[in-house]
């Protein structure tokens, strides 16, 4: 009678985890937070509401580019899938990124990072763009929530420093930079001349080069990966509710560039910028990177 007795004390500790993770949560979430956040897929919306034809005065022409439209161009969409699929996107990566900012005590170092992302994210973009001449026009939120999931590495990190690892360091975190634009490589970058299927030798070396990089980064902080893993399952295992969110948050980051960086960019009549993607993603860890490594956001 013992284990039967000991394992409905196991699954109610569990449920008062749970209801605690709820409680700190909504205790934490600001409305005027959830508005900011829910304007934005307003925005979007309101925008695709709008004559196809003023849709398209509004998207970025590499070969007459302005101001206006090198800002426009991010929320300006042309067809219902593509909308839909930046939006869910951004729900998901917006609203994981925000629950682990307000559960590490990081609700200001997020918020400031998303209006960067929203408002001087798009000229930036659109003027790196240049860089790439070619006959086309440019659109869709995609770079946007690329930034997004650049930023969501260093929100698993304060969350995870916060909640289970006291005391480790932010500047740690690159560690997991490298090999995740490495595994953008490899999702993205053609195959091979000759090669039937799998990854092309590019993709394939520029991955095994960011684990490397990032393993020799990490070793040079003094992080034992092992150790470091098996902490990182213990610590999401025997946290319910809180350890359940890390563990979205993770699989958020290794899962959405297989959105963002298809193996074939080319769609019905558009191609994936992949280039935009991946400026959204490494601008939006490095810039936010360097000012938490120097205590800018520390609460």
């Amino acid at each position: 009678m013992t284990a039967p007795s000991n394992a409905r004390s196991d699954g109610t500790a569990d449920r008062n985890a749970d209801d605690g993770f709820r409680r700190e949560l909504l205790a934490r979430v600001r409305l005027a937070d959830l508005l900011v956040l829910a304007s934005v897929p307003a925005v979007l919306g309101a925008v695709f509401a709008l004559p196809e034809a003023t849709r398209r005065s509004l998207a970025f022409a590499y070969t007459d580019p302005t101001v206006r439209t090198a800002f426009t161009a991010h929320y300006v969409h042309l067809d219902p899938g593509h909308l839909a699929g930046n939006v869910a996107g951004y729900c998901l990566l917006a609203g994981v990124g925000y629950a682990l900012a307000v559960l590490a005590g990081y609700r200001r170092f997020f918020l400031v990072a998303l209006a960067t992302f929203l408002l001087a994210f798009p000229f930036a973009l659109s003027a790196l763009n240049l860089a790439v001449p070619r006959n086309a026009i440019g659109f869709g939120f995609s770079g946007v929530n690329m930034a997004l999931a650049g930023l969501l590495p260093l929100l698993i990190g304060v969350y995870a420093r916060e909640r289970f690892f006291p005391g480790a360091s932010i500047r740690a975190l690159p560690a997991a930079f490298f090999p995740l634009v490495g595994w953008m490589a490899l999702l993205a970058l053609p195959v091979a001349p000759g090669s039937l299927d799998g990854p092309g030798l590019a993709g394939l070396a520029t991955a095994v080069a960011g684990l490397l990089l990032g393993l020799l980064y990490a070793s040079s902080t003094g992080i034992r990966i092992r150790s470091a893993v098996r902490g990182g399952v213990r610590a999401a295992v025997s946290n319910p509710g809180y350890g359940d969110l890390f563990a979205v948050g993770v699989a958020l980051t290794v899962g959405y560039p297989v959105v963002g960086f298809p193996g074939d960019a080319t769609g019905t009549g558009s191609v994936v910028n992949l280039y935009v993607h991946l400026l959204g993603f490494c601008l939006a860890f490095i810039g936010p990177f360097a000012l938490l490594a120097a205590g800018a956001f520390e609460e």
